[in-house]
């Protein structure tokens, strides 16, 4: 594991900068415009200004990320980001992850399943199951009229008002929960404060935990013991050292590969 790394969270209003080991983290002014050079270019400038030293960085972006690559320019800033070589700029190694994957790794305290759903201008969603991180696109999901973020981001608790919202919110947090076998449910982002009662399986998230989560994703090498899956999250040796054996039988079949 490296010993310092340099957390990189991307936000539509803010890009949040912090090093582990730091207590401070440092706030970037987002927005529209801001392409990957631009803010490649000010998170360099912020740290030599601290004279941070960093051995590897994680860069969080509120966009599908694809086999450490963004997949999808995020709807919310500039333009450029699939393309764009982001170890080169940095001059050390880059590790992207979906911004709500980040807060999620942050948020697992170890075991079991945790959903986790931000809830702010859009919806983030990520799930990890026994360590493991799994990227999530609820947002898209079709749900009643339109699709789920339609109902639970920011858009529709204007729309329906806080006590009709809180309802959806509620009703979706049960569907989820059952539908992944969830132990438990984070709620993150910036509208999870206005939710006035949260079931016994529920917990609020914080947005400082996405740094830790930055920080997770570098402890071992990520492993993926499912397609999409992309960090294990602090697994015993034991754990990491078993192969799971083939089934044998006709009923056996080989996955297809990427």
């Amino acid at each position: 594991m490296p010993k310092r790394i340099l957390v990189v969270d991307v936000g539509g209003t803010n890009v949040k900068v912090h090093l582990s080991g730091e207590e401070e983290s440092l706030k970037i002014p987002s927005g529209r415009l801001l392409t990957p050079r631009r803010m490649i270019a000010k998170v360099l400038s912020a740290t030599r200004g601290r004279s941070w030293a960093f051995d590897a960085v994680t860069i969080g972006v509120p966009a599908p990320v694809v086999a450490g690559k963004v997949a999808l320019e995020p709807a919310n800033l500039g333009r450029g980001w699939t393309r764009f070589d982001f170890a080169r700029a940095m001059g050390r190694p880059v590790r992207m992850v979906n911004d709500a994957a980040m807060q999620a790794l942050g948020s697992y305290r170890g075991r079991g399943t945790m959903l986790f759903l931000g809830l702010g201008t859009g919806l983030g969603s990520s799930l990890v199951a026994d360590g493991a991180v799994v990227p999530l696109e609820l947002a898209r999901l079709p749900y009643r009229q339109g699709e789920l973020e339609d109902y639970l981001g920011e858009r529709a608790l204007r729309r329906l008002g806080k006590a009709r919202w809180r309802e959806r919110v509620s009703e979706t947090l049960t569907v989820l929960r059952a539908a992944f076998i969830a132990d438990e449910v984070v709620i993150g982002g910036g509208n999870a404060r206005r939710l006035k009662s949260w079931p016994g399986w529920a917990r609020p998230g914080s947005n400082a935990l996405a740094m830790l989560g930055g920080e997770r994703l570098w402890e071992e090498r990520p492993r993926a013991p499912a397609r999409g899956a992309i960090a294990p999250a602090g697994r015993s040796r034991a754990l990491r050292s078993r192969r799971p054996r083939p089934r044998s039988g006709s009923s056996a079949r080989r996955r297809p590969t990427d």
